[in-house]
């Protein structure tokens, strides 16, 4: 067993009018991103959905003083983006489909995923989402300390950073000895 890592692919990330947008860079995914999760789900495979949650009140959080306001709990931010959200609603309750709220940019700071990736003996790990050089970057660095096989999909990330990006497709491949496909 696999899982696929989805993270970030909400409005505030992607939207046009997102608060937090990689716009027409997150968009051009959309298709890949949907036909990929629907596969794993076909598969049998595990999907998570560790999505960034956020209180612009909260002045203990790093995050709030870095970037504006996003993916507010609560709000349509946090919603995943287009078709993407309609087949999360048709199949949350699917035992191999999980959602994490997430505070920190690496999906495994904070939660519970090492845990359940280990229970279901998955040791390879695939990632999409936005951004490429900061929030998946940051969770592949946490997957390759715990030894996990890494596998970033070219066409399900992307930045509001196109340097950013690119070096971290880089950094994927040369440090972290991550197979891109």
């Amino acid at each position: 067993m696999k899982a696929l890592i989805n993270i970030d692919y909400t409005f505030d990330f992607v939207a046009t009018e997102g608060l937090l947008t990689t716009a027409e860079a997150g968009q051009k995914l959309h298709d890949d991103i949907l036909a990929l999760t629907r596969h794993f789900v076909d598969a049998g495979d595990y999907v998570v959905f560790a999505i960034d949650g956020h209180d612009p009140n909260d002045r203990y959080h790093p995050e709030n003083k870095l970037f504006p306001a996003h993916n507010v709990m609560g709000t349509k931010g946090r919603n995943l983006y287009g078709d993407l959200a309609k087949y999360y609603s048709e199949h949350q309750h699917d035992p191999i489909i999980y959602w994490i709220d997430k505070r920190h940019y690496s999906a495994f700071s904070g939660t519970d995923l090492d845990i359940r990736l280990r229970e279901r003996n998955i040791k390879e790990i695939h990632l999409v989402g936005v951004c490429t050089d900061i929030c998946v970057l940051h969770t592949a660095i946490d997957a390759y300390n715990l030894g996990y096989e890494i596998v970033i999909h070219e066409k399900g990330v992307a930045s509001f950073d196109p340097i950013g990006h690119e070096w971290a497709l880089k950094h994927f491949k040369n440090v972290l000895g991550a197979k891109i496909v």
